[in-house]
């Protein structure tokens, strides 16, 4: 027996055997049209205003999580306003240290990007360079050390992660598209080796938004949904969607090949208008019933009977809140505004986290306006 154990030691340190790998805790899956944790339905009986909540998976746009830039012209734009210099491991460490926060107030989903996004909220031009791809789609460890913190907290948390591959505005700097199927081959891998189970995949944010290579545009994006689902570890896969620019019902191919419909609210002033798109999206042809949910609208008045987030309740879609700084706001605004605040730090953020308590019936303290 000894010596057995002695044998199966020394080849599993010499890499032949699989080394086991530490036990995750949080398991997201798909019935219906409601979301699961762990075998059970999110908010499990939860209504509100007579709407039910179950099976909702409430969420946060936090995509600076693992934020850098690679740019050293473009870098010094990011410091912190106490040492005047950007620190990425800062970042993520404050971001992880905000998170147990986010879930005492029900929030169960939070948003985040290989390629991040506009750490100005919107922007045309983006010479910064937040990329956790090298040019020819190979993974950077850097950042993939940062995620998987990230990643961790959360399993730990029992929360979910939305993980986008691609932004527009960085993905130019994937040299061709041998290096989009790289990335997104790389980045599949990464995340079924590591055994999550509370990882569901936006393939790319706004797949109709300036993106230069064509295989991430409406025509074809559907195929790296296939090619993501079609990556397999035994029977296990992840679950995959991909998302579309503000007011826009996704097309025929990525509602037949999604697990789960993706929209965004921004440009959306009407909270009518948030639950038509739902009701539109589930009248597509090829809809069958899976998870509607917005996960990125820039839209608040929290405090008013209707506003974007109830209409989208209203509808049974999941929301996702979108905030980041608007000029000669203070540092204390705006999640995807870097750097980045990711206390509950403001009267917006304190709005979303109080009405989040409310709807999905969890008891913190009410933060004070």
């Amino acid at each position: 027996m000894k010596r057995l154990f002695l044998f199966t030691a020394l080849f599993s340190l010499a890499g032949l055997l699989p080394a086991v790998g530490p036990t995750r805790k949080t398991t997201v899956s798909i019935v219906g049209e409601e979301f699961h944790i762990n075998g059970r339905p999110t908010y499990e009986g939860r209504t509100w205003n007579g709407k039910k909540i179950q099976g909702l998976l409430m969420n946060s746009r936090m995509v600076q999580g693992i934020f850098d830039d690679l740019n050293p012209d473009t870098v010094a734009r990011w410091a912190y306003p106490d040492t005047k210099k950007w620190d990425a491991e800062r970042n993520t460490r404050e971001f992880i240290t905000a998170m147990p926060e986010w879930r005492r107030h029900g929030l169960l989903a939070i948003t985040l990007n290989f390629q991040g996004g506009s750490p100005q909220g919107y922007s045309r031009e983006q010479p910064w360079e937040n990329n956790s791809f090298t040019a020819d789609g190979s993974l950077r460890p850097d950042y993939a050390a940062r995620l998987e913190r990230v990643i961790n907290r959360a399993d730990e948390l029992g929360m979910v992660i939305i993980l986008g591959y691609f932004y527009f505005g960085q993905d130019e700097r994937l040299k061709d598209e041998a290096a989009v199927l790289r990335a997104t081959d790389e980045a599949t891998q990464w995340l079924l080796d590591h055994g999550w189970r509370n990882v569901i995949v936006e393939v790319n944010n706004e797949c109709n938004v300036r993106y230069d290579h064509a295989i991430l545009k409406p025509e074809r994006v559907h195929e790296l949904v296939e090619r993501v689902k079609n990556t397999k570890r035994g029977d296990r896969r992840l679950l995959v969607s991909t998302s579309y620019g503000g007011n826009t019902v996704p097309k025929d191919n990525v509602v037949r090949a999604s697990d789960f419909l993706l929209l965004h609210g921004n440009g959306v002033t009407r909270p009518e208008r948030i639950a038509e798109l739902v009701r539109l999206t589930r009248a597509m042809s090829g809809h069958s019933p899976k998870p509607i949910l917005y996960n990125e609208d820039d839209h608040f008045n929290f405090e008013q009977p209707k506003n974007n987030f109830t209409a989208a309740v209203g509808a049974y879609g999941s929301w996702g809140y979108f905030d980041y700084r608007m000029q000669d706001e203070g540092f204390d605004e705006g999640y995807q505004s870097v750097p980045v605040n990711w206390g509950i730090s403001s009267s917006r953020k304190r709005g979303f986290f109080n009405l989040l308590a409310e709807v999905t019936g969890a008891k913190p303290e009410a933060i004070r306006k």
